[in-house]
């Protein structure tokens, strides 16, 4: 079994790439677009950078749900539909792209975080204060965890933006509330996730570890500034991570095209 693979001068900075994406995906999701860049040019191989980068979001997504927990900003006892759901979403989100290429939905999602991004800088008031669920009890879950839960499985970039859009929209919570939600299905997902990657031998331990360590410095912060400072801070970071997430996938998808047929 591989431990660490990579030097020890790469694991130290992973370390670091580690808190600083656990930090902005406690707030605003996104955080592997930091950590996935970082392990493929370390040097793992993909499998091995997917169930890896789970290992680490587990530690980060953990970190910021208990503090939201223990902080009472959410209630596990009025989660666990959600919880559940979320679970079995996952996991078959996690099976599913064993089987299937994700190539169609990496072609929409830049276009849907575009769209979140505008959503929020564009509705200054949405998730400013509690509103009325416009879906609650199982067809939320379904919606708000299972749907979700599976595409975090199935893909993931994005999944904390998405959870808590659904929270806000579709629940009626305030932005703050609805991203202290959010971090607790987005652990659930990606403990889901972990085990069939763990069941496939590809997570390489010693690394890992490291950088969970790392997300759950980064995640507590992050998951603090949420509860002092609320949309006041995380409207502006959803829009910019948004935006920049888009970015990345739509350059990953067509970069290439695009250099060639400027000659470069």
């Amino acid at each position: 079994m591989d431990w660490f693979v990579v030097a020890p001068g790469l694991v130290v900075l992973l370390f670091f790439v580690a808190v600083l994406a656990a930090f902005i995906d406690s707030i605003a999701g996104g955080g592997g677009l930091l950590t996935v860049p970082a392990l493929l040019a370390a040097g793992l191989s993909p499998a091995q950078v997917l169930a890896t980068n789970k290992l680490q979001s587990v530690g980060g997504s953990f970190s910021a749900s208990l503090y939201f927990v223990r902080r009472k900003a959410v209630d596990l006892r009025q989660q666990w539909l959600n919880i559940l759901l979320t679970f079995v979403g996952a996991v078959v989100g996690t099976i599913t792209i064993q089987h299937l290429k994700a190539d169609i939905l990496r072609q929409v999602l830049p276009l849907l975080l575009i769209g979140i991004g505008l959503w929020f800088l564009f509705m200054p008031k949405l998730g400013e204060v509690d509103k009325v669920a416009r879906l609650e009890g199982v067809a939320y879950a379904c919606v708000g965890g299972g749907c979700v839960g599976f595409y975090d499985g199935f893909f993931g970039p994005g999944a904390g933006s998405f959870y808590a859009l659904g929270f806000v929209t579709l629940a009626g919570f305030n932005l703050a509330k609805a991203t202290a939600h959010a971090k607790v299905l987005n652990f659930t997902s990606n403990f889901a996730s972990l085990l069939f990657f763990m069941m496939g031998g590809k997570v390489v331990w010693g690394l890992g570890a490291i950088m969970l360590i790392g997300a759950v410095c980064g995640a507590r912060l992050g998951a603090r500034l949420v509860l002092s400072r609320g949309q006041k801070l995380i409207r502006p970071m959803v829009v910019v991570v948004s935006m920049v997430m888009s970015a990345k996938l739509l350059w990953d998808s067509h970069g290439a095209a695009l250099m060639h047929s400027i000659g470069l």
